[in-house]
């Protein structure tokens, strides 16, 4: 996720929004900026909805598996994202902070991917009643409580319009402090991981009626990476049980691309969360596919204690959000160990 924070750098140098102190180049992915996460602290909501100003790096993220009327299948994928970038400027325009958004969706082994950048005034946050908005892609509460949701989105012939609802919140890691890496990296991070959706889709100028799956990430933190480390490999899975379970892994690489640290959560279907050790969690590629001239994983095997092996594997091949910068997030399968759907997210390749 980490690659959002490239592209805010990217839309510095194009736009000259502010004065740019830095490249764009794989040191901004290891910035520092606002206030550390500091374990203990317990989240509070509805306050943690909204914006977090002390801390630097932020996201409202959403994905979705989605069955249309037809029978044929979708991925959704719906992203605001918040960098603080302090500066003296005073103006009704700039509030230190610049706002950057995508929204992909994929049928088969199409994939389509849009962006957009904001600054104050065209991005708007707030807890409650929640909503996260830039331009007209939105994401906002129905009414006073969290849930449900209702996301709108469109570009060209592609829009989604859909309504999330009935999930229980799962706080990852240390009640919601969750480390990244081995030398203390961490984040604020909870999740909805089992939404209920129902709504429409249009893809490619034809229209559907939809269903499904959707999760919802909520993550904030000042430092995400050490300065030799590259990107990561991010799952998110839910089983196909009537009462759901889900699975999150998360892998960092470091400059040889192996996998330096490894966090990861069981979630039983009331949200409850079970951390899995670092120690605990073994991945390894076990296939590749060659995306503009560069190798990315498209199955993987996991060994976690207690179950079988989990074999994941990715659904259409070359998901790469070609924007600004380049990454790969589409939707994947698993079997084995655990049977389901979900999304990966692959940076840094």
């Amino acid at each position: 996720m980490f690659t959002r924070l490239w592209m805010v750098f990217c839309f510095f140098t194009l736009c000259a929004c502010q004065p740019v102190v830095q490249e764009p180049s794989s040191s901004a992915f290891n910035m520092t900026s606002g206030k550390p996460v500091v374990k203990g602290t317990k989240l509070l909501f509805p306050q943690d909805h909204g914006s977090h100003s002390e801390q630097g790096i932020e996201w409202w993220y959403l994905t979705a598996n989605l069955q249309g009327d037809t029978g044929e299948s979708f991925g959704v994928q719906w992203t605001l994202f918040r960098a603080l970038m302090p500066s003296g400027i005073e103006s009704t325009w700039w509030d230190n902070n610049i706002y950057f958004a995508h929204f992909a969706v994929q049928h088969n082994q199409e994939h389509v991917a849009f962006e957009r950048f904001a600054r104050a005034s065209q991005a708007s946050i707030n807890s409650s009643p929640f909503h996260a908005v830039i331009d007209n892609w939105q994401l906002q509460s129905i009414q006073d409580e969290f849930l449900p949701l209702k996301l709108k989105a469109s570009h060209d012939n592609y829009t989604v319009d859909i309504t999330l609802s009935d999930s229980p919140m799962t706080l990852h890691g240390n009640n919601g402090y969750s480390q990244k890496t081995q030398s203390g990296h961490a984040s604020y991070y909870y999740s909805y991981p089992f939404l209920k959706v129902d709504g429409k889709l249009t893809f490619a100028g034809n229209e559907y009626e939809v269903t499904g799956n959707a999760w919802y990430d909520r993550e904030w933190s000042a430092s995400l990476l050490d300065k030799n480390q590259l990107g990561w490999d991010w799952f998110s899975l839910v089983d196909s049980q009537a009462n759901k379970n889900g699975l999150m892994l998360f892998c960092i690489r470091g400059s040889d691309q192996g996998y330096d640290y490894c966090s990861g959560t069981r979630i039983a279907p009331d949200g409850k969360a079970t951390e899995i050790a670092k120690e605990d969690i073994n991945l390894t590629i076990i296939e590749t596919v060659t995306l503009g001239g560069q190798q990315y994983p498209s199955k993987w095997q996991v060994d976690l204690p207690d179950i079988d092996a989990i074999t994941i594997e990715t659904v259409t091949r070359d998901s790469r959000n070609q924007l600004t910068v380049s990454y790969w997030e589409g939707r994947i399968h698993a079997s084995g160990g655990f049977n389901g759907k979900g999304y990966a997210e692959l940076t840094g390749y």
